[in-house]
């Protein structure tokens, strides 16, 4: 058996076994630590046909999984490989072509819709053939320079001679392959986040808050709740936005992720804030003393936004799930709201592609929860090799 083959038994080997249960790339960083017999070289290709398989999404089910794994390795590397040289050359020959290209070459094997079968719950924004295409790549990985650091960070950047393209003044794309950490003070001097994710909060640099020329604000802090804060990305993101001191309560359901939270809030300089650890989809939240100003919900969702960054999870997807985030995201929604004071601005955010989570949990929460709509935006990725988001930003009436 060439190496090339057992590459391909070993990758699909991985893939039978994982069931989906946690990130594909913790599983496999695992896999290969119990298995110290692949070199650095082996481990790159084997990683990279497990993921170009699941890019695959739900196509090509009638097919034997190694043709898969080989249309796969076709569609999705962009340079010739000694695999496709040995197993597929006439495909080798032919791999620097465009994407169109090569879906031309193998359409009697192969139908672009077939990746992803849940065109019709779509937000009617997305282009769906460019969105399918986009699952196809690997998408880029994007900086953040924080608005002190900006002076040192370029310096760094010239010294670091790395390959970088310039989005805007404040974000930076580079390689996926680069190790950020190893050039740049994270969290600190920057931040990584994705290029929409950056974008989320704008309403905010745009436009007067509605509560800024009160009598009352002149003489406190803005209060702000993230109550869907994970590791943080959007508080800092805040605070970097705001001119102006705010009072910042954050929570999570996930202590972990509260812990990291922390690191990542001492790192970036954020010194003074609140916590606490709920499950804000219960009814029975009781945490906050007193309304808020500002929440931020950057909601629970099926993430599919982000399924060219993590393609086994839409491998792994059911349809169902879409309406159960529904439901999840308008209780979270119908529970935090009553902390909002009135005036205040609620921004409702996701990582989805799907209606029922972004369209239809915006009209919920301007029909059945007060909301005046001031802003919504589906943020399309797949032209920038981005995640794509949702923002929808509510003043409560």
């Amino acid at each position: 058996m060439s190496r090339y083959h057992s590459h391909i038994n070993t990758a699909l080997k991985i893939i039978e076994t994982f069931k989906g249960e946690n990130p594909f790339a913790v599983f496999i960083k695992q896999f290969f630590a119990a298995n110290k017999k692949y070199g650095s070289r082996d481990r790159k290709q084997i990683s990279a046909l497990c993921y170009n398989y699941f890019r695959m999404g739900f196509a090509a089910g009638n097919l034997i999984p190694d043709q898969k794994m080989l249309i796969a390795a076709f569609l999705c590397e962009t340079e010739p490989s000694p695999l496709l040289e040995n197993l597929q050359p006439e495909w080798n020959n032919l791999v620097c072509v465009s994407l169109q290209q090569k879906l031309a070459v193998i359409q009697s094997q192969i139908s672009l819709l077939d990746i992803f079968p849940f065109a019709d719950k779509l937000s009617k924004e997305i282009d769906i053939v460019a969105f399918i295409e986009s699952l196809l790549k690997q998408p880029g990985l994007f900086l953040r320079i924080r608005p002190k650091a900006k002076t040192m960070f370029l310096k760094k950047l010239e010294k670091s001679k790395l390959p970088f393209q310039l989005l805007g003044e404040e974000c930076v794309q580079f390689a996926n392959s680069v190790n950020l950490e190893d050039y740049f003070d994270i969290d600190k001097e920057v931040v990584i986040q994705d290029y929409n994710s950056q974008k989320v909060l704008d309403y905010l640099k745009n436009n007067r808050l509605p509560f800024d020329d009160t009598t009352e604000k002149r003489h406190k802090n803005l209060s702000v709740w993230d109550c869907c804060a994970a590791s943080g990305g959007k508080s800092i993101l805040l605070s970097d936005i705001l001119s102006q001191k705010f009072d910042l309560t954050v929570s999570d359901i996930r202590v972990s992720i509260i812990l990291n939270l922390h690191q990542r809030f001492k790192k970036a300089g954020i010194k003074e804030y609140k916590y606490f650890i709920a499950d804000i989809s219960n009814s029975g939240l009781k945490k906050l003393a007193k309304e808020v100003d500002l929440i931020i919900c950057d909601a629970p969702c099926s993430g599919s936004g982000t399924w060219s960054r993590t393609p086994e999870q839409l491998c792994f997807f059911k349809k169902q799930s879409i309406r159960d985030y529904s439901i999840l995201q308008k209780k979270i929604v119908s529970n935090i709201l009553p902390y909002l004071r009135k005036g205040g601005l609620l921004i409702y955010i996701t990582c989805s592609v799907f209606k029922d989570e972004n369209e239809s949990v915006a009209e919920f929460i301007a029909s059945d929860c007060n909301g005046k709509l001031l802003h919504q935006q589906l943020l399309a990725g797949y032209e920038k090799k981005a995640d794509s988001m949702f923002v929808a930003v509510f003043e409560k009436q």
